[in-house]
């Protein structure tokens, strides 16, 4: 289900602000996923290496099995890293998202400005 304008978008600035960011946090997201799937592949085949996929050490299925959780893996973790780092790029520059600001108009919580006429 895609979800368009629904005011959790960044803004202008805040994507400005989130591209470097975002590039750092990818590069060390990328390291992070490498050993998780190293750790992770480790205790389920008991090897120390993963299948290369032009290896003949390997079978097809194992070099598929192998290249389906490691695409797990690195989807998982970039959209964590991803998801965080917007959050906090968000909260750096103390911008809630839309739905957090209507939210707290329909409770009252904030007030709107008087307009002068």
């Amino acid at each position: 289900m895609t979800r368009r304008g629904d005011g959790n978008e960044l803004s202008t600035l805040g994507k400005i602000a989130y591209k470097p960011i975002g590039l750092t946090l990818g590069i060390i997201g990328g390291l992070i996923a490498g050993r998780v799937f190293g750790v992770v592949w480790k205790k389920i085949s008991g090897e120390d290496e993963t299948p290369q996929p032009l290896s003949d050490d390997y079978s097809t299925r194992e070099v598929l099995l192998a290249a389906a959780l490691q695409g797990a893996v690195f989807g998982l973790i970039k959209t964590a890293i991803d998801r965080y780092g917007m959050k906090g790029v968000r909260r750096f520059l103390d911008t809630p998202p839309r739905a957090a600001r209507d939210h707290a108009h329909r409770d009252g919580q904030v007030r709107p400005t008087p307009v002068e006429v």
